[in-house]
């Protein structure tokens, strides 16, 4: 178990899903939750590799914080297959304070323990995190 700076602990769960993601690409993405009673972050989805962006979106409450990845793949200009790992910092405007609170303090500590990440989104409603701007990101 890994301590954030916040007092928050990042369960070996966390970090071993990630490394499956960025290594053997077994998942699609991840989403993490904190678990409050706990204090540590542990993994609540994984998104099977065939799973779309739609799927990653949808599985992001409407009024609740998370933290999540997803490993984008797309085609460049030059026509070649490239993929990136994108980290979201989940936060509606819908949640309590206190759990936007807990998130933002807990955030780039929990970011770092995810080696390979490539971009990195904060979003407060869908539109932030639309398939046109993590496309925009990924060039």
């Amino acid at each position: 178990m890994a301590n954030s700076a916040s007092g928050m602990a990042v369960s070996d769960g966390c970090k071993l899903r990630f490394l499956e993601l960025k290594a053997k690409r077994s998942h699609r993405f991840i989403v993490f939750k904190i678990e409050e009673k706990t204090q540590q972050v542990v993994v609540e989805t994984l998104g099977e590799p065939q799973q779309s962006y739609d799927d990653f979106t949808d599985s992001l409450p409407i009024d609740e914080c998370r933290y999540a990845v997803y490993d984008f793949d797309f085609t460049t200009d030059e026509n070649v297959q490239k993929s990136k790992i994108f980290f979201v910092a989940w936060s509606p405007d819908a949640s309590k304070i206190r759990s936007k609170m807990l998130y933002a303090s807990s955030k780039d500590r929990f970011r770092r323990e995810l080696d390979g990440v490539q971009v990195e989104l904060q979003a407060t409603d869908p539109s932030e995190i639309s398939l046109d701007i993590v496309k925009e990101r990924a060039f």
